[in-house]
């Protein structure tokens, strides 16, 4: 029975995030079964209860706050779950606008205080958190230093990073190889605030760069091996460690709505991007094999309903 303060919504396009750690059983809290997958997408209303007043039929909109369940061609909610957005909005990023996107602006902003001129240090960098975080520290006049994988092609990723906006871009082989980080800087005060998605050796390249009393808030690990950090890091640097998983950080509906908005005004304005791979759904065996590969796709799979 569909009430009369009830929006439809038949979904247009959804993001395919196939390393999805939900969906991989590896998240502690998973919903019970039989559940819906996917945490993104973006529909256009189909229907409206008589009492709605603050939508109308083809209205561009996405469900808000965060809320798994995303993967279905039509979805029923009441209306205080929809968020409305501007129909100029390309539609892959408001089907993409909701996790990753949200995380790096969140991170920027919620974990130590960052003044235009600081710094921060990212690992994962040409991942879609990465290059979001290269992009809004941009914006706020903050230089980023960015570490990304010995992967074939990492002199053309540099250039890519730094054409988004990347003040210094390093292979964790040549930091390797540097004993003293700090030489690397030049005029680039040293970082505040790392960001660690990898774990293992990439977490500990971000310690290094972090000055006295820096922060490092780790939101992935990719390599799936532990963030180890010596005994000196703590006593010597008080180096803080904290952990980030969006759909349990202090999550506000108001809030949330106003970051989309944000971020999706960035996107209009042309200074927010990030590499998208747009498939039809009956090639979503594509998009797996992109996207489970040996090294993965730098692009995000999406596929188009």
């Amino acid at each position: 029975m569909i009430d009369s303060k009830t929006v439809v919504s038949q979904v247009q396009e959804l993001q395919v995030i196939i390393h999805d750690l939900l969906l991989e059983g590896a998240y502690p809290n998973g919903p019970p079964l039989p559940a819906v997958g996917g945490g993104e997408g973006v529909g256009v209303i189909h229907s409206v209860g008589s009492a709605v007043k603050d939508f109308s039929l083809g209205d561009l909109v996405i469900r808000a706050p965060y809320i798994p369940g995303a993967w279905q061609t039509y979805m029923v909610e009441k209306e205080s779950f929809w968020h409305k957005i501007d129909k100029g909005t390309p539609i892959e990023y408001a089907s993409t606008v909701s996790v990753n996107p949200v995380s790096a602006l969140r991170m920027l902003n919620e974990f130590v205080t960052l003044k235009p001129g600081d710094s921060i240090v990212q690992n994962g960098a040409t991942s879609m958190v990465g290059q979001c975080v290269i992009q809004l520290a941009r914006v706020r006049g903050i230089h980023s230093i960015n570490i990304i994988r010995d992967n074939p092609g990492s002199d053309e990723v540099k250039e890519k990073l730094i054409k988004l906006g990347a003040d210094k871009v390093f292979t964790e082989s040549e930091l390797d190889a540097v004993k003293h980080i700090k030489a690397l800087l030049g005029d680039t005060p040293q970082p505040i605030l790392g960001l660690n998605c990898v774990g293992g050796n990439g977490a500990t390249l971000v310690i290094k760069f972090l000055k006295q009393g820096g922060t490092m808030v780790t939101y992935g690990g990719m390599s799936r091996e532990p963030v180890t950090v010596s005994t000196s890091n703590f006593i010597f640097k008080d180096i803080t460690l904290k952990g980030f998983w969006l759909q349990e950080w202090k999550l506000d509906q108001t809030k949330y709505r106003e970051w989309i908005d944000y971020l999706l005004d960035l996107v209009r304005a042309g200074k927010l991007k990030y590499e998208m791979e747009l498939l039809p759904f009956n090639d979503f065996h594509k998009a797996l094999e992109k996207a489970m590969g040996k090294h993965g796709s730098q692009k995000k799979q999406v596929l188009i309903f």
